[in-house]
């Protein structure tokens, strides 16, 4: 444990659909029954459902967060010049009944066409980009998540509020999990910073071997150690020891095998963790000795662990830039 502050877990995988909500949802029930103070954070804005594994219908609190703009046309200025349209870098702005009209799930508030409109006819007007949702499972624990307004961009900034409310609720000397959202867009960024280490999660296949190098790229980012789960290992045993070679090689801890279940999505539908809903499947099984490692090695000697399987260096992520309109 980190003596004074809060452990940040972050599961994260470079795709959707590896297991990261399964892993997440009974990691969570694992610890917080061994006696940790736990705070469960979804850490995906976009498509938010740890707390549906958690069978939470309702809210203690939700908190509007707005902190986006987006433009309005003055109509009685307006005098239809077309300047406004000529400079929007999102092609936000179009004619429908004869008059301009700023679509507001494409704007992005920059100011840009009020800027070039010569009339003063276009202002700024702020809006909610999502929420943010604090409950308890009923379980015991606290569950910190939000929900993005469709059409608002940055969600990133809204995983980052999630983060900020965890680490007020967790106080010192608890543990904070974050279910890291699909892909390494701002989403995963967000939930990478300032976290403690990161569990990866990653498939057999060509594309869950280069998606888990591409979050590890970011995870080396940020200087994190990492850890690897492998999900559904038994749909190719040889390329998960392909995988395991390149954890070897990355000095990332490699703590074990699930094997496929049917028994996982269908934990699904009942909303609860595997390992609650059926102990004794292949799957919990499975997760049960994982955790076992988590705890032993990770959790119990924190620091030991970190100074081995920190990164040497920490690794220059340089993101390709597209240019609105620009096609590669």
């Amino acid at each position: 444990m980190i003596i004074g502050a809060p452990l940040e877990i972050v599961i994260a995988s470079g795709k959707g659909g590896t297991g990261k909500s399964t892993i997440s949802s009974s990691l969570i029930l694992y610890l917080y029954r061994k006696g940790y103070k736990i705070v469960a954070a979804d850490a995906d804005a976009e498509a938010p459902n740890l707390h549906l594994l958690f069978n939470v219908s309702s809210w203690d609190r939700v908190d509007e967060y707005s902190d986006a703009y987006i433009a309005e046309i003055d109509y009685s200025r307006c005098d239809m010049c077309g300047e406004c349209v000529k400079t929007c870098p999102f092609d936000a702005i179009k004619i429908v009944d004869g008059k301009y009209f700023i679509d507001p799930t494409i704007c992005e508030g920059c100011s840009t066409c009020s800027l070039a409109c010569p009339r003063k006819a276009i202002r700024r007007r702020r809006v909610v980009r999502g929420r943010v949702m604090i409950g308890r499972t009923e379980y015991g624990f606290p569950i910190v998540s939000a929900s993005i307004e469709p059409g608002r961009p940055n969600s990133g900034k809204l995983v980052t509020e999630v983060k900020n409310r965890a680490r007020e609720i967790a106080g010192r000397e608890s543990i904070i999990v974050l279910d890291a959202a699909a892909g390494i867009g701002c989403q995963v960024i967000s939930a990478f910073t300032g976290a403690s280490l990161a569990i990866l999660v990653a498939e057999p296949t060509p594309a869950g071997l280069s998606n888990l190098i591409r979050v590890h790229e970011i995870a080396k980012h940020f200087n994190l150690p990492s850890a690897l789960i492998i999900n559904k290992s038994d749909l190719d045993e040889d390329y998960a020891e392909k995988i395991i070679r390149y954890a070897e090689e990355e000095n990332i801890d490699f703590l074990g095998k699930i094997p496929y279940d049917n028994t996982v999505p269908l934990s699904m539908t009942y909303m609860r963790p595997v390992t609650e809903f059926s102990p004794d499947s292949p799957a919990s099984k499975a997760l049960m000795k994982i955790f076992d490692v988590v705890e032993e090695r990770i959790i119990r000697d924190f620091d030991r662990w970190r100074r081995a399987h920190k990164p040497s260096k920490p690794s220059i992520y340089r993101p390709i830039l597209i240019k609105p309109g620009e096609i590669i």
